[in-house]
């Protein structure tokens, strides 16, 4: 198998880790100022985080030639997006602030999914 770089791909990952992070710290500094903050807020949030994390280890095993990792990776880019995107659109669920921000995260994982899903990735993974 040739080995393949995902050098472009971990840097939207990386993106995405970011501005996870970055809804993390905006649920916890309005808590910090007494804001209501519902356990969903927190619960995606770290969610989201999370993902971003798995999902780089994920890429990263890819690039070493898992491919158990690369079938996973394949997934979760896909899944991701759609399942974070389609609860943004649950009315009343999370506040608009909220849910523009999950958006924007769902926005930077498709291009991973894109270049994962490429037909000269896919052969190099062919089983």
């Amino acid at each position: 198998m040739q080995k393949i770089s995902f050098t472009q791909a971990k840097r939207y990952l990386i993106l995405y880790g970011v501005l996870a992070a970055v809804a993390v710290v905006v649920v916890v500094a309005r808590a910090a100022t007494h804001h209501v903050v519902p356990g969903f807020l927190w619960g995606r949030s770290s969610a989201v985080l999370a993902t971003a994390v798995i999902a780089y280890w994920l890429l990263t095993m890819a690039e070493r030639g898992a491919y158990w990792a690369y079938t996973r990776i394949r997934i979760l880019t896909i899944v991701m997006p759609i399942a974070i995107v389609g609860v943004d659109l649950i009315p009343g669920l999370c506040p608009g602030w909220f849910a523009a921000m999950q958006a924007v995260c769902a926005l930077a994982i498709v291009p991973v999914a894109v270049l994962v899903n490429r037909p000269a990735v896919r052969e190099a993974f062919a089983a």
